[in-house]
């Protein structure tokens, strides 16, 4: 079966991915911008805030915020060290008590508060969250620069968890393969691969494992 070919910036089938963080990627940096083939100049920089609810009980469902939307994504599977996730849930605020209490309290893995209302903005939303004693909204400021590396789709980011800056450099594609490789170009096959929400865990104290450097 022939390879899907890959565009930066449009969705394809559910993707693997390499991602890690640390302080100083800067080697990594330059072979990806080297290697890279172009790229649509709309992903050259892009610059997001974003609002990630982070839960004691969960770290197999991704939830973020951005530009007032919800956006879930869990975890499927590992191959060869990849992970792989896929879309569980996207919605927007104003948001029902119900796909609150079914689908995002779910999602976090602990019990919903009592609604009395049939919907929250998301201000109220993030109140319901500050209370409760295992989840914990942080804020995440990303600057992202775009490349496409053996028809992976890669990118450097300066990223500020609750204001701490780290790096992020990652690999993504439908093709497992392609992914090692491009690690091994980029000199970080002996990083660590570690996804957003053990980063922000790391960052904020939940967890004790450090970053890759």
């Amino acid at each position: 079966m022939a390879k899907e070919e890959l565009k930066i910036g449009e969705i394809s089938k559910p993707r693997f991915e390499f991602r890690t963080f640390g302080q100083d990627f800067d080697a990594a940096s330059y072979l990806m911008s080297r290697l890279s083939v172009p790229v649509p100049s709309k992903v050259w920089e892009r610059e997001s805030d974003e609002i990630y609810i982070v839960s004691k009980t969960n770290d197999i469902n991704n939830t973020k915020i951005r530009d007032g939307k919800m956006d879930i994504k869990t975890f499927v599977q590992t191959v060869d060290g990849l992970e792989q996730w896929n879309p569980l849930m996207k919605g927007e605020f104003p948001i029902s008590a119900e796909v609150l209490k079914n689908e995002v309290y779910t999602a976090f893995k602990v019990d919903a508060p009592v609604f009395d209302k049939d919907t929250y903005t998301m201000e109220e939303f993030l109140e319901m969250v500050d209370a409760h004693a295992d989840l914990q909204a942080v804020r995440v400021h990303k600057e992202r620069y775009g490349y496409m590396v053996n028809n992976t789709i890669c990118e450097v980011a300066d990223v500020l968890i609750n204001g701490a800056h780290i790096v992020s450099v990652n690999s993504e594609s439908t093709e497992v393969e392609d992914i090692k490789k491009t690690m091994v170009d980029l000199g970080v096959e002996n990083d660590e691969n570690i996804n957003y929400l053990q980063a922000i865990k790391r960052i904020i104290g939940w967890s004790k494992k450090t970053l890759a450097n």
